[in-house]
């Protein structure tokens, strides 16, 4: 089922989330709906306060990006009570990112390129690895999510106040794009 996505405004993308149990209701079928809104949203990355929900939850897809990232054919990961344990701030990368909860705004964003994670996959099977590249990039923007961020706030306040119409009409609910919206 394809969920409406919250956009900027929206009290649930600020609020720290809470980590999730094996007996969490319905959380095949929360992820299952998680992957199908992602793409029907054409994104490579969801979290869960995206949809509403106050858990520390996110889907990433990096298969749509096969052409310019072969290694990342048919990738799909679950990422449950997710958190970077460590940045590798030896090398940082600017690249421009976007958010299906901002729609229209896209901002150069200065990350490490190199993170050290912990995580459960779906089957709550635990996790503990360095990832780099742009799976690090997308990673470290869905856990921001997690933790009431958004990619925004990295800007510098000159950025900010560049893009605060597009803001203040996002908050408006003036704002088009292909996939629902609440």
């Amino acid at each position: 089922m394809i969920l409406p996505i919250y956009t900027f405004g929206q009290s649930v993308l600020r609020k720290e989330t809470i980590a999730i149990t094996p007996d969490y209701p319905d959380l095949k079928e929360l992820i299952a709906n998680m992957f199908e809104t992602m793409y029907h949203s054409e994104g490579v990355g969801l979290a869960a306060p995206q949809i509403g929900k106050n858990i520390k939850l996110a889907v990433i897809t990096l298969d749509p990006l096969k052409e310019e990232f072969p290694e990342y054919e048919n990738f799909n990961g679950v990422y449950i009570n997710p958190e970077i344990v460590e940045y590798d701030d030896s090398e940082m990368e600017s690249m421009e990112e976007g958010c299906l909860s901002l729609p229209g705004i896209h901002e150069p964003v200065k990350r490490p390129t190199r993170i050290h994670v912990k995580y459960m996959d779906e089957d709550f099977n635990e996790h503990d690895e360095w990832v780099d590249g742009y799976l690090a990039r997308v990673m470290q923007h869905e856990f921001d999510h997690l933790n009431g961020t958004l990619f925004i706030d990295r800007l510098a306040v000159l950025r900010k106040q560049m893009i605060r119409n597009k803001l203040t009409a996002l908050t408006k609910g003036k704002v088009k794009c292909n996939y629902k919206i609440k």
